[in-house]
C-alpha cells in the first residue's frame, strides 16, 4: 500500500473496533504521513568534481541507503532526514548540507519550504533536514552532532558540513559556528532570520574565517535590524573591510576577508516567517566556499 493509498483507507475507516484497538496503530500511521509529509522528493543525479574524488570511504563498511532515509535521530531523540544523489557514490566523501527547522515547523515541512534537495543533491551534497527543538545551548550542540553521526553510516567530509536555517533554526545555524565547543563544525553558514543581534556577539571570541551568508528582511519586526548587526560582527572576524559592495538581488558583499571568505547580507522584505526563497543561491555560495582552504581544525 503506497503512502495516498494509505490516506484513502485512513479516512474510509470507521469502525469502533479499529478506533478503540487501533490507536497506537494510527499514532505511528499519522506520524509516517507527517514524516513523509505525502509528496515525492526529487533528487539530483550529482556530478562528481574532481576535488571529491580526492576524499573516499570505506564503502562496505557503510550502511546508509542511497536516496531517502526518514526518522534518523540524535542520542537526546531530535530526529532529522536525510537524502542523498540519485546517483550516490558510496565511496565518495560527500558535502553535508544540514538544515535546521524554525519554530513550529519539523524536517518533512522544511524541506518542502526551503527547497534544497533537488539543487543540493544535483551539487554533490548530502543533505539533512532536522526537527526544531526547544532552543537553547544544549539543544544546539546535539544539532551539531549530526554530522558525525552521519558519517557513521554515509559516507560524509566532515570537514566540508554546511549549515543553514531559518529564524530559530538560522539562529542554531550561527550559533553552532560561533559556539566555543561546536565553532569547528560548519565550514560556511547561511542563517536566515536568526534571532542574534549584535549584543549577543560582542563578548563572543571570534571563529576562524568563515564563509558567512547572512539573510534577513527590512520588515522583519521580531527580529528588526538583527541581520546588518550580525553580519557586521562576521565581517569584522573575517577582517573584511568595512564597507560592503552592493551586488545583486538585494545582496551586499564585503571585501578583503581574510582568506578570501566570502562575507554576504542579504536583504529581502517579507515578513519575519517567509523563507527568503534564494537556495539556488545558498546552494551555489556553499559550493564556492567548498573551493576555499579548509578551515584550522
Amino acid at each position: 500500500m503506497n503512502m495516498a493509498q494509505l490516506k484513502v483507507y485512513l479516512l474510509r475507516t470507521n469502525s469502533w473496533q479499529k478506533v478503540l484497538f487501533g490507536l497506537p496503530i494510527l499514532a505511528m500511521v499519522v506520524m509516517l504521513l507527517m514524516d513523509h509529509s505525502g509528496e515525492s522528493v526529487e533528487l539530483g543525479q550529482a556530478v562528481y568534481r574532481p576535488e571529491m574524488l580526492q576524499r573516499l570511504c570505506k564503502a562496505g563498511q557503510l550502511s546508509g541507503d542511497a536516496g531517502e532515509t526518514y526518522g534518523e535521530e540524535t542520542e537526546n531523540g531530535i530526529k532529522y532526514n536525510v537524502r542523498t544523489p540519485a546517483n550516490y557514490d558510496a565511496s565518495v566523501a560527500h558535502p553535508l548540507l544540514l538544515v535546521f527547522s524554525p519554530a513550529g515547523s519539523n524536517r518533512a515541512k522544511t524541506e518542502k519550504t526551503t527547497g534544497f534537495t533537488f539543487p543540493a543533491t544535483q551539487a554533490g551534497f548530502i543533505v539533512a533536514y532536522a526537527d526544531h527543538p526547544e532552543l537553547s545551548p544544549s539543544t544546539t550542540v546535539e544539532l551539531g552532532t549530526i554530522p558525525s553521526l552521519m558519517a557513521k553510516k554515509w559516507c560524509i567530509d566532515e570537514k566540508q558540513v554546511y549549515v543553514t536555517g531559518h529564524s530559530d533554526g538560522g539562529t542554531s545555524a550561527m550559533a553552532l559556528a560561533f559556539m566555543t565547543g561546536t565553532r569547528h563544525i560548519p565550514r560556511a553558514i547561511a542563517p536566515s532570520a536568526a534571532g542574534v543581534a549584535y549584543d549577543d556577539l560582542r563578548d563572543r571570541r571570534c571563529p576562524e574565517p568563515l564563509p558567512v551568508m547572512v539573510m534577513h528582511s527590512s520588515k522583519d519586526r521580531l527580529f528588526p535590524g538583527y541581520g546588518q548587526q550580525a553580519v557586521g560582527w562576521w565581517a569584522a572576524c573575517n577582517k573584511c573591510d568595512p564597507i560592503p559592495d552592493k551586488i545583486a538581488n538585494g545582496c551586499s558583499s564585503y571585501s578583503g576577508c581574510a582568506g578570501g571568505v566570502k562575507t554576504l547580507y542579504c536583504e529581502g522584505d517579507n515578513i519575519h516567517s517567509h523563507w527568503p526563497e534564494r537556495s539556488q543561491d545558498i546552494v551555489e555560495f556553499f559550493v564556492s566556499a567548498t573551493q576555499v582552504s579548509p578551515r584550522a581544525k
